[in-house]
């Protein structure tokens, strides 16, 4: 087997494609990072990182808060317009008919038609060069209904998530195992 050499950068795909919502009801944004994830258990933190000069930040380092909305196949287009687009010249809300809904624990306002958006409370914002790293803490994750299943669980696979990989998007096709299937005894 031969290997292509790259010069580092940033090749760790799959990574979620994810609405970022911030400010508060009436002054609000939506961004779209690729650059998020998971951090710790307990407490539950998370973090996104964003450049500096994104209309975003100032909303985000201000206010301590953000929403992270998943996206999904039908999202597609607005999660890509909403992340080549400044929220300085547009009401993305309007512009991609997206409905606010109003958050739990932050001021921000989650994106209704997501599946589910991640209420988060900065903790600490890390200066890493061409971005900065706010870590979260979940204060909340608000499911949509519909992606409940009888037995109160969250059942990803009716939601249709996308993902981004070296600047496309792609959807989650199908589940092919759980955590701990290779192990597991069989009957």
């Amino acid at each position: 087997m031969s290997r292509a050499i790259w010069k580092p950068g940033t090749f760790l795909y799959p990574v979620p494609a994810a609405m970022i919502t911030s400010g508060d009801m009436e002054k609000s944004n939506i961004m779209t990072v690729a650059w998020t994830g998971i951090l710790n258990t307990n407490p539950a933190m998370v973090y996104i990182s964003v450049r500096p000069e994104r209309y975003s930040y100032n909303l985000i380092k201000e206010s301590g808060e953000f929403v992270i909305n998943l996206t999904t196949e039908d999202l597609a287009f607005a999660t890509d317009w909403c992340g080549v687009r400044s929220g300085a010249q547009y009401d993305k809300f309007k512009e991609m008919n997206l409905t606010k809904e109003k958050a739990n624990f932050v001021k921000c306002p989650l994106i209704k038609e997501s599946p589910v958006s991640v209420e988060c409370k900065v903790k600490e914002i890390r200066e890493l060069g061409s971005h900065h790293m706010f870590v979260a803490e979940v204060l909340s994750i608000d499911a949509d209904d519909k992606y409940i299943d009888e037995n109160g669980a969250f059942d990803i696979s009716k939601c249709d998530l996308i993902a981004y990989a070296n600047g496309g998007y792609y959807s989650l096709d199908k589940k092919i195992g759980k955590f701990g299937y290779s192990v597991q005894k069989k009957k």
